[in-house]
């Protein structure tokens, strides 16, 4: 078995690092060659380095894991070394242009691809490195989550048919964490919780709208990856969302306002009200 890794940034690393340990040969494809180095964890001997995309031909499946911003162009530059294997989208996020979620990404660019899935879940990758308990939605065709319970069998996996609705979670998850790092800063307490429930209230509300089953948004993509990024300065969302409140730039590539303005998009397509996720919108000038 041999597991192609999209993306060398930090939860790709993670990623490739825990199907490794595993069992699952890896090759980790990195747009530069350069890796996410995590202090004290030594990567396993059988992963591969490449830049060149190439050497993913051969792989009986496709993890992607870039950021939504740059997921198009990857998936569209990968396509020409396609071969049919099973994808699990690993990335998190919209399309700010368009309101797309990744899987609706895929199937324009990577119109051949018949076996896919989505991976969302309360995820930090340093722990995930360093082999530490960690638990994941896993949604998608029954072939796709098969081959990706098994290469990713060191996380505990709850697995699901429910592609959009554990994409909405993902997607809605970095918004909500972007806000309540700012209402953070700028709200009481009560203020706090009232903001968080009724922005996941929206999230559910367009995901329901999209098709999204219910119980979803109260799995491990959904309420659980919710807790961890809407609660935690080690989540860039939340962090980020500090850093505006001060008047700060946010470091690195922040998902929140990607999937902020890609929410707000699917929103208005819809017909779904959504004053809170509106409003903070406007207070956080995006």
């Amino acid at each position: 078995m041999i597991a192609g890794v999209i993306g060398a940034g930090a939860w790709g690393t993670a990623l490739a690092i825990t199907a490794a340990r595993g069992g699952t040969d890896v090759v980790l494809w990195s747009y530069d060659g350069a890796v996410k180095d995590f202090e004290g964890v030594t990567a396993p001997d059988n992963i591969t380095v490449t830049s060149d995309m190439a050497n993913l031909a051969g792989c009986d499946v496709w993890l992607i894991v870039t950021p939504a911003a740059f997921f198009r162009e990857t998936v569209r530059l990968a396509g020409k070394f396609y071969r049919g294997a099973p994808v699990i989208i690993c990335t998190k996020g919209a399309e700010c242009a368009t309101g797309e979620f990744m899987s609706e990404i895929l199937a324009t660019e990577l119109p051949g691809c018949r076996e896919f899935g989505v991976l969302s879940g309360p995820q930090f990758a340093a722990e995930v490195a360093r082999g530490m308990p960690t638990g994941s939605t896993l949604a998608g065709t029954p072939a796709a989550c098969e081959i990706g319970a098994r290469v990713l069998h060191r996380l505990y996996l709850s697995l699901s048919d429910d592609v959009i609705g554990a994409e909405m979670c993902g997607v809605g998850k970095n918004a909500v964490a972007l806000i309540c790092g700012y209402a953070h800063r700028t709200a009481g307490e009560n203020e706090r919780a009232m903001i968080l429930t009724r922005a996941w209230g929206e999230v559910v509300s367009i995901g329901l709208a999209c098709g999204a089953q219910t119980r979803t948004f109260l799995d491990l993509c959904g309420i659980g990856d919710l807790f961890l990024s809407a609660t935690s300065t080690t989540s860039r969302n939340f962090s980020a969302g500090l850093a505006i409140a001060d008047g700060r730039r946010p470091e690195g590539t922040v998902e929140g306002i990607y999937a902020l303005c890609g929410l707000l998009a699917r929103a208005a397509e819809l017909n779904v009200p959504t004053p809170v996720l509106s409003g903070m919108r406007e207070k956080l000038k995006l």
